[in-house]
């Protein structure tokens, strides 16, 4: 129901509240996980659990002193529901591989099942999703821009083409290495071209900078496949590209970045004052930040919008809001690549769900992650949390959980249970 309502564009007016669908379904889901993951039902706390509670809190105080007690508070639940209710629900019900294969075929078969109506509005421009379930119930607002390259812009059932391209090219690698381990290589290269052509109908620069990337870690990981040490020649690659651009251009690294990964010169220049002057705004105001108020610029920068989205975490909500975010992201994601040893599927997981959230992270410095691209950044955190409970060598997490209890109570129904090791001894010495 989560992932079905990240693609429902539905707004529901509950009292002074806007609900999407997907908010909904955290509202619903929030306390039990809160209740598991007290319990330890889904694993022992871990610093990231911590972190992004430390961090949701901090943001809550930011929001309060920006705007007020009363409408600082309803921002501030809000953020919560979307930043711990997602993170927690993948936390408490991903917990093994076969959960973890289950999310990502379902969320490749949204993405294809949007390829047709994104074709038509490419081509048209006309919006048959928001046009067909906006005479139910409100949606979110239509976006017209101006065509590129003489077609449309695909917007989709997201309140913006960026927010489209994100999600559909975030599962590109997800669905190339592990959409259905059933499946031949063939047909997962076959889906991945599908979601990639969904999410290049955006005819955004950050959704296909991310294809671009995610297509090039995988291709240099196939083609250094033989050498253990691939990822810390990269590594060292990246490092010397960081000193070549430190020392020999004008620009900095991350102006390098941004001016170079957009349709056109004119919109890399401007990212690069946002840049300037968002930094500049979060120098003014390390500590609290300014909440949702506007930043300053000079009066000819219009557009209020940050094309950052770490950056706008530290413009909003101070310098201690993003260092809790990054630490409690590298808090899982590093933990992880480290993890060595793991058998050939596991080792596939682990490396399209790197490359996925390494992806996301390189690209969030050119885009702005807000609604659902913002709750499946904080789901597909805690989707991978579960890879820290798998050992070298092994196939399976050790933490009892939910889904393994499910299947164990399935398998007692037909008779099928192994039993314990404390069973078989017990039986042994009654034997003898």
């Amino acid at each position: 129901m989560f992932l079905i309502g990240l693609v429902i564009p539905w707004i529901i007016p509950l009292g002074q509240l806007n609900l999407s669908f997907y908010r909904f379904v955290l509202l619903a889901t929030l306390l039990p996980c809160l209740v598991m993951w007290v319990s330890g039902r889904a694993g022992r706390i871990r610093a990231a659990d911590i972190g992004l509670l430390l961090y949701s809190g901090w943001v809550a105080l930011t929001l309060i002193m920006a705007h007020g007690a009363a409408s600082g508070t309803q921002s501030a639940g809000i953020f919560f529901i979307e930043t711990m209710g997602a993170y927690l629900l993948a936390r408490c019900y991903i917990r093994d591989a076969e959960d973890f294969h289950n999310v990502i075929a379902l969320s490749t078969k949204l993405v294809i099942l949007l390829l047709p109506f994104a074709v038509y509005e490419f081509l048209t421009g006309n919006k048959p999703l928001l046009s067909v379930l906006g005479a139910i119930f409100p949606t979110v607002e239509v976006t017209m821009m101006t065509p590129r390259l003489g077609f449309w812009r695909v917007q989709g059932p997201f309140p913006h083409s960026i927010a489209f391209g994100l999600f559909c090219a975030s599962t590109f690698t997800l669905t190339y290495l592990i959409s259905d381990p059933g499946r031949s290589a063939l047909s997962r290269k076959f889906l991945a071209g599908l979601v990639a052509i969904t999410a290049i109908l955006s005819l955004s620069s950050a959704p296909i900078a991310g294809l671009v990337v995610q297509g090039a870690l995988m291709a240099w990981n196939w083609l250094l496949r033989q050498y253990d040490i691939r990822w810390k020649i990269l590594w060292g690659l990246a490092f010397a590209a960081y000193l070549v651009i430190e020392f020999g251009s004008n620009q900095t690294p991350v102006q390098f970045y941004i001016s170079h990964f957009t349709f056109d010169q004119q919109t890399g220049w401007f990212r690069i004052w946002i840049w300037q002057y968002g930094s500049a705004s979060v120098l003014n105001h390390p500590l609290y930040g300014i909440g949702f108020g506007d930043w300053a610029r000079p009066k000819w920068m219009a557009p209020d919008s940050i094309d950052n989205f770490w950056l706008v975490t530290a413009v909003r909500h101070g310098i201690p809001a993003l260092v809790l975010l990054v630490v409690s992201c590298l808090a899982i994601v590093l933990p992880i690549a480290f993890n060595k040893g793991l058998d050939k599927k596991l080792g596939n997981d682990k490396l399209a769900y790197l490359i996925c959230m390494a992806t996301y992270f390189i690209v969030g410095t050119t885009a702005h992650f807000w609604g659902a691209t913002y709750v499946w950044l904080l789901f597909l955190l805690g989707a991978g949390v579960w890879m820290l409970t798998v050992e070298s060598g092994e196939k399976a997490p050790l933490d009892e959980t939910d889904s393994s209890m499910r299947r164990r109570l399935s398998s007692n129904r037909h008779g099928a249970t192994r039993p314990s090791r404390h069973g078989r001894v017990a039986s042994q010495t009654r034997e003898t």
